[in-house]
């Protein structure tokens, strides 16, 4: 059997195993090269981070765990020397997504050629906003060309617009732009920390008005659009459930769903620390994690979590609804005809 058709049988058969966390997003560095101005990364850069060969180790741990479907994020991952290599290892093991910025895919193509998915972040398709948003100029024309490189040389490559009031009018032309080239389209919503716990694993980003959605209508509207467009268009990474837990949290301000982090998924950091999600308090090393997964100090934790309405991270709200034996039922109901790009890797 080769690798391929090892990890699609463990993955199967991990997936539909219950009380095991399934995901796992791993923010291998907090090095960055953009300024995003929604974005609190670039003010807290850290030069120190894990080895290479630590990471390796982390990522056994989470095979055994149960973890399926890794995130490797930043920071932007790519800046590392070692990118290559981490990611090839994780693809063994893992449904692997890399994030980019837009800055360093193209000139790293090989070193992703064995992942599963990139995504490449563009917030716009007017290049004088995205470069706003991004604070870095150029990063547009970096990120568009990238885009189109990628997707010529056969790799998954998607794009992750971030729905936020300076673009929600605009989110399905982008969604029409890229979809009708045949490369799809997954979006993250802006939200910010509302912790300042000094021991919060780390921040992403800060309250930023030109940012928070202020025409909750639109953002309705635009749920009901994604949903329609979904009816024929393969190439919206959105699930139903998602989009209608959007809709109902706009038009009636109700969190329908139950954050299940250290459940369903947790965040690792640069040097390896571990939460079930960025905005608390970190928990632990994932080196320790076979010894305090079932700990008391974990139930306890995963009570709060569940409590928790900080945030509207829309990862977190997925994995919370998708990353379970039922919720991965869901998932394959919703999204079945793009197995194929799972199939043809």
């Amino acid at each position: 059997m080769n690798i391929n058709l090892q990890k699609a049988s463990r993955i199967a058969i991990n997936a539909l195993t219950p009380n095991r966390p399934h995901h796992a997003q791993w923010m291998i560095t907090r090095k960055c090269n953009y300024h995003c101005r929604g974005c609190n990364v670039w003010k807290e850069q850290d030069q120190k981070e894990l080895t290479t060969e630590e990471i390796k180790r982390g990522m056994d741990i989470l095979k055994k765990l149960g973890i399926i479907e890794l995130v490797i994020s930043g920071g932007d991952p790519l800046l590392r020397e070692d990118a290559a290599e981490i990611i090839d290892y994780a693809s063994k093991l893992f449904v692997t997504t890399v994030y980019d910025n837009g800055s360093m895919a193209a000139k790293k193509i090989d070193a992703l050629r064995n992942a599963d998915f990139v995504a490449i972040s563009i917030d716009s398709l007017d290049e004088a906003k995205n470069d706003y948003i991004k604070a870095v100029p150029g990063s547009w024309k970096r990120a568009m060309e990238t885009v189109e490189t990628l997707h010529k040389e056969g790799i998954n490559v998607s794009v992750t617009p971030t729905i936020s009031q300076l673009n929600l009018y605009e989110i399905l032309d982008i969604t029409n732009y890229f979809t009708n080239k045949g490369i799809p389209v997954w979006y993250c919503l802006y939200s910010y920390d509302a912790s300042e716990d000094k021991n919060q694993l780390f921040r992403i980003g800060k309250s930023n008005d030109e940012f928070i959605i202020k025409d909750n209508q639109a953002m309705v509207q635009l749920c009901d659009s994604l949903l329609e467009m979904k009816k024929k268009n393969r190439k919206i990474l959105m699930t139903n459930e998602l989009l209608k837990i959007l809709k109902t949290l706009f038009s009636e301000g109700k969190r329908t769903w139950n954050c299940r982090a250290l459940r369903n998924f947790l965040v690792i950091d640069h040097l390896g620390r571990i939460a079930g999600c960025h905005i608390h308090n970190f928990a632990g090393s994932i080196f320790d994690l076979p010894k305090i997964w079932n700990s008391e100090k974990f139930n306890s934790l995963r009570e709060t979590y569940s409590k928790c309405a900080q945030c509207t991270y829309l990862c977190y709200i997925f994995y919370s609804v998708h990353g379970s034996p039922f919720g991965h039922l869901l998932l394959a109901k919703d999204q079945w005809k793009n197995a194929k790009l799972l199939l043809e890797k």
